[in-house]
């Protein structure tokens, strides 16, 4: 995030004499700057200069050697003679005695000495404390202690005005250290969106702040004077035999020499300050001006020791097996996208020096003893410089702006502007050849309806106002044909491309306060969808039944495959792969909701719950085949159908699933006794529960399947619209294998539905029953049949027997043993009768029961138990 000096804005653009952060926030918010932080007066309180008057230098037992000093801080400040806190060295006069430990100063000097009741940077306050046998009332302050960061002339210790952080500055005991080194300056810090780069810049937010408030702008770029170079400079050459997007990686390159630099000057106070304003670390002049350089105009740069580089300088792509030791120390191997800046070091072959627009190399980095330079100044691809960047982890400032963009006018006028700073403050000579290979493109005319911006944005512009607003951010306006402008953006707005994008210059300028707002009618006689309204149908039943909606990650790991025992050719192993999934561990996307519904049973158990009764409604996905994979088409054009149609056949199949998960108690205990705890047979019935909700019904077969119990699960099925019978979904106990795997309650029980198939197969009209007027008859029948008969064969052979009498068929037991014989089964149902004509009489009952009998033989051969 940018930070801006409101002293060093107010450069590039009048600010009011009273103007604030908070207000200089304000006005940037209304351009669409909003606001991250604002970093106040670092230091409070009374700060002021001090002359040293004595020191004495007294060794202690832990072999340091403090200083007991006097300091004439001002006669309003100082202690009196006669009524000092501690005795002084010395003649006696008024002053104020301090400890201090640093060793780089004498008496005579002035000094930046922090009163009792002073706040420096962390929120660390001052104040009078006994320490190594004296009072000592106050500080004596270092640049680090000031939040001023290391001393630019490389001095440790406290700052002495005449040295280092205060070179050139004078003054009198007692007066104002805070104005005097700057440290009342307050700072903001904006956010700014990844389309306006040039907002990286003091020229940029200089600019918005005069769309803002109407204050006159001074264009920096336009203050520096280049002269007409008398030939070309160090040899560039440009070559990119692998373009991304069909863009050239560098379209513009300029190097500029400077020679005779003294390589002991130092960076002015005044440019290290306003650096550690912006956020940046001062090193040496050289490497401080480019980096000014680039905040102040928005050029990165980049300075190499001219003594180190071998012309010709080659901008060109990586080749395989290339590495780099960047300026981080860090050797990295280099990927045939990175753009390389590259010498012919002692003719025999080339070396790398840099990857484009992130960092420069080790080999030609200027150092202490750099006296000739050449800077560059390039213009470099967005999407080139971004790749490269994250590829390697290398978020560097000059990456940050170029992959947003940067003007392709200001090389030239940047690698000037930095050359006349370090021979201003290091000396030498400035080369009277430039090299400057390349080229600009002239922005693309944008044809702009008059009319446009009110259709989009819905509130009247006049064509005045649309003219002016896009003349004052820089765009050259012509008159059109047929009622339109040619608008043609200026060379730092590189996100200007399209119609729209001016538009959106138009209402952000003219005021987006004054957009009103309006909330839409909604029109009549819609709603939620028969799907929405079933969903939430499904859900609500299992609430009401007492379970909890859980929500879970739709990614999984492979082990979960053998946690839930599949087996090796089961079809849900075959799941979507992801290439970049969010945990290493977890790439797959489920093929089932159990396999993480289990897992979140199992760590609800393991933060103390004693019982399970947990559901989720989610998607499933399936795999289209390994083979299977979708185009990446071009992001520059729209997909043509063709390809548009291979993505959606690659897409994996995905429906939505409802799951549950039961085990342990039922409910909570109580005085009467413990409840009853849920069991498989509560899996179907919640099932079922769950299809009644959304006008569905379900038939049960049963089934071996896992990760259930062999004995005691069974298969989910609906008639669909062609009358069909299909398989929605498993209910039943899970396998005490399982149940063990994920450390569940005994006897634990879960069921999975395709939901979207259950709510298909409803009708689209459910009949209401009507209401019985006569009292119901109950019969109980129990039927041996096959072991392999399903009860819901026996079930509908009885409704078919019964007719219109039979009112409701339950399955209430299922019974195997020896009394009944090998290969068979005893299948007992409760029926209830009832007739919507009158009371049924023991002679109509007689002859239903007897119609149901004859039924279920002739339909399964099944024989009514004695």
């Amino acid at each position: 995030m940018p930070r801006i000096p409101l002293t060093w804005l107010a450069e590039h653009v009048t600010l009011p004499e009273d103007a604030s952060a908070l207000q200089v926030a304000t006005d940037l918010s209304r351009v669409g700057l909003e606001e991250e932080a604002i970093h106040g007066a670092q230091v409070t309180g009374p700060l002021v200069v001090g002359r040293v008057l004595e020191l004495v230098g007294e060794p202690q037992k832990n072999g340091k050697t403090i200083n007991w000093v006097r300091v004439d801080v001002g006669p309003e400040n100082n202690e009196a003679a006669d009524d000092p806190k501690d005795p002084q060295p010395g003649e006696e006069r008024p002053s104020r005695g301090i400890v201090c430990g640093a060793h780089n100063f004498v008496a005579g000097d002035l000094v930046i000495v922090s009163l009792p009741g002073t706040v420096l940077p962390g929120d660390f306050a001052i104040a009078a404390r006994r320490t190594y046998g004296h009072t000592s009332d106050g500080m004596i302050c270092s640049g680090e202690e000031l939040g001023l960061g290391p001393d630019p002339a490389g001095e440790d210790g406290i700052i002495v005005l005449g040295r280092g952080h205060a070179e050139g500055l004078s003054a009198e005991p007692g007066d104002d250290a805070i104005s005097l080194l700057g440290l009342a300056d307050e700072v903001v810090e904006i956010n700014v969106t990844p389309d306006r780069g040039y907002c990286f810049s003091m020229r940029g937010v200089a600019r918005e702040y005069s769309h803002a408030t109407g204050a006159a702008f001074t264009d920096p770029a336009a203050t520096v004077e280049v002269p007409e170079p008398a030939g070309e400079g160090p040899a560039v050459q440009l070559r990119d035999d692998a373009p991304i997007r069909g863009g050239q990686g560098c379209s513009r390159f300029v190097a500029l020499e400077v020679s005779g630099v003294d390589p002991t000057a130092q960076t002015p106070r005044w440019m290290a300050r306003r650096l550690t304003q912006a956020g940046m670390r001062p090193i040496s002049l050289i490497v401080d001006v480019t980096n000014y350089v680039m905040l102040d105009l928005g050029q990165p740069l980049h300075a190499y020791d001219a003594e180190k580089v071998v012309a010709p300088i080659v901008v060109r792509r990586a080749r395989a097996g290339e590495q780099l030791t960047t300026l981080d120390d860090v050797t990295r191997t280099l990927d045939g996208e990175d753009l390389l800046i590259t010498d012919s070091e002692g003719g025999e072959g080339e070396r790398v020096l840099g990857i484009a627009g992130v960092m420069g190399g080790a080999d030609t980095e200027v150092g202490e003893g750099t006296s000739s330079i050449v800077l560059e100044a390039a213009t470099f691809q967005p999407v080139t410089v971004a790749r490269s960047a994250r590829r390697h982890r290398l978020p560097s400032e000059a990456s940050k702006r170029f992959e947003r963009g940067v003007d392709p006018h200001l090389p030239v006028v940047a690698a000037r502007r930095a050359a006349e700073l370090i021979t201003r403050f290091g000396g030498g000579r400035i080369s009277d050849r430039l090299t400057d290979v390349g080229g600009v493109g002239e922005p693309v005319q944008i044809s702009l309806p008059v009319d446009h911006p009110e259709r989009v944005v819905g509130i009247p512009y006049t064509p005045q106002q649309v003219r002016g607003t896009l003349e004052m951010i820089g765009c050259t306006v012509e008159d059109g044909a047929q009622g339109a402008f040619g608008v043609r953006p200026p060379s730092w707005r590189g996100d200007l491309t399209l119609k729209e994008d001016l538009v959106e210059e138009v209402a952000r300028l003219v005021g987006y306060e004054k957009i009103p707002s309006v909330l839409p009618t909604a029109p009549g006689g819609r709603g939620l969808t028969v799907a929405q309204r079933a969903r939430r149908s499904a859900n609500r039943a299992l609430v009401e039944a007492g379970l909890t909606e859980v929500a879970s990650s739709p990614f999984v790991g492979e082990d979960v495959f053998d946690q839930l025992r599949y087996g090796a050719d089961d079809e849900r192993r075959g799941a979507v792969r992801l290439l970049n999934p969010l945990a290493e561990d977890e790439p797959l996307m489920r093929s089932e909701l159990l396999q993480t519904l289990l897992p979140v049973a199992r760590r609800n158990l393991g933060r103390g719950e004693d019982s399970v009764a947990i559901f989720q409604l989610g998607t499933v996905s399936r795999s289209r085949g390994e083979g299977v994979r979708s185009p990446v088409p071009a992001p520059a054009q729209r997909p043509t159908d063709a390809e548009l149609e291979e993505i959606l056949g690659a897409l994996p199949a995905q429906t939505r699933a409802l799951a549950a998960v039961v085990g342990g108690a039922s409910g909570p205990g109580s005085w009467q006794g413990d409840p009853a705890p849920w069991g498989w047979g509560d899996a179907f019935d919640l099932a079922r529960r769950v299809a009644a909700a959304v006008g569905g019904e379900l038939e049960v077969r049963q089934v071996e399947r896992v990760p259930f119990h062999p004995g005691r699960a069974g298969q989910l099925r609906v008639t669909t619209a062609d009358g069909e019978s299909a398989v929605v979904g498993y209910a039943g106990e899970l396998h005490p294998a399982v149940v063990t795997e994920f450390g569940l309650p005994a006897r634990t029980s879960a069921f999975e539905l395709d939901l979207e198939a259950v709510i298909a197969s409803a009708p689209a009209v459910v009949r209401a029953a009507p209401v019985p007027t006569f009292p119901p008859a109950k019969e109980d029948f129990a039927f041996v049949v096959d072991e392999n008969v399903p009860a819901s064969a026996v079930e509908a052979a009885i409704v078919v027997g019964m007719g219109d009498l039979a009112e409701r068929v339950r399955l209430f037991d299922v019974f195997t043993g020896e009394q009944i014989g090998h290969g068979k089964k005893s299948l007992a149902f409760a029926v209830r009768l009832r007739s919507a004509e009158g009371t049924l009489t023991a002679e109509q009952i007689g002859q239903a029961r007897q119609r149901c009998i004859t039924a279920v033989e002739n339909a399964v051969g099944g024989v009514l138990r004695a």
